[in-house]
């Protein structure tokens, strides 16, 4: 089954979204232009779902459910 240019856009988005929650586990420099650009890209999904989800014993469960919405866009658009 052929993916749709959303579908593809999506999963490109998921990808970065990975990038960016591994990288919260290892050491790194947040000013770097990589590191950057990931945080451009994925704060501005990513921070509204923190104002209404709060984190769970510390443990931020925002792209949990930004993953979660964007499966089913997905499913909506193949």
């Amino acid at each position: 089954m052929e993916l749709s240019w959303v579908g593809k856009l999506i999963g490109l988005y998921e990808i970065v979204l990975i990038v960016r929650i591994v990288l919260t586990w290892v050491p790194h420099n947040p000013c770097h232009s990589a590191a950057t650009l990931l945080y451009k890209i994925t704060e501005p999904v990513l921070e509204p779902v923190r104002r209404v989800i709060p984190s769970i014993g510390g443990i931020d469960v925002s792209p949990i459910v930004v993953f979660i919405v964007l499966h089913f866009i997905k499913r909506v658009f193949i």
